[in-house]
């Protein structure tokens, strides 16, 4: 029999032997993992913010901009970035978890500015297209295609540096 224990393992043992459940952090309703507060905090006000930057560009209040993609800053990059940044900060730069969340903070951002800016291009020509059909076309009464789907380059850092800033925030205030 193998009676190897994880440290992990031990922490979780009572003086009697039982296990105790109590003190686990699968137990809280609210984690207390800092990199995922963060995240999910840059997201929410990546999403918030939209809505003043799409009423500062239409002069329109637009409620839908706080749940749709696209749109100044990428909550995207301001997501990934605010991970990466706070797993830098608190576990170092050295470890395989910031290595995970840089290159995964990469590929979203590249993807956000490059397959899905030009999808929703593509999704915009396709529409003048099919509104130039005459009525009676087989295509003319589908439903458009949505335009707002990637970000410009400027939207991304603008995005990473939302996220940048929240994460050295969280960090400082936690």
């Amino acid at each position: 029999m193998n009676e190897v224990m994880m440290a992990a393992d031990s922490s979780s043992l009572r003086g009697d032997g039982a296990t105790s459940f109590a003190s686990s952090p699968s137990s809280n309703l609210l984690p207390n993992n800092l990199p995922l507060l963060t995240a999910f905090l840059a997201f929410a006000l990546a999403q918030f913010l939209k809505l003043f930057t799409n009423w500062f560009k239409e002069r329109r209040w637009d409620s839908k901009r706080t749940i749709d993609s696209g749109g100044m800053p990428s909550s995207h990059s301001a997501t990934v970035t605010a991970l990466a940044v706070a797993i830098g900060l608190q576990d170092g730069m050295g470890g395989p978890a910031f290595a995970i969340a840089v290159v995964l903070a990469c590929v979203v951002m590249y993807d956000a500015s490059g397959v899905r800016l030009h999808a929703g291009r593509q999704a915009e020509l396709l529409n003048q297209i099919v509104c130039e059909f005459p009525p009676e076309h087989p295509l003319s009464s589908v439903r458009p295609l949505r335009e707002l789907l990637g970000h410009t380059p400027l939207q991304v850092v603008a995005g990473a540096l939302l996220g940048f800033i929240v994460a050295f925030l969280m960090q400082n205030s936690g």
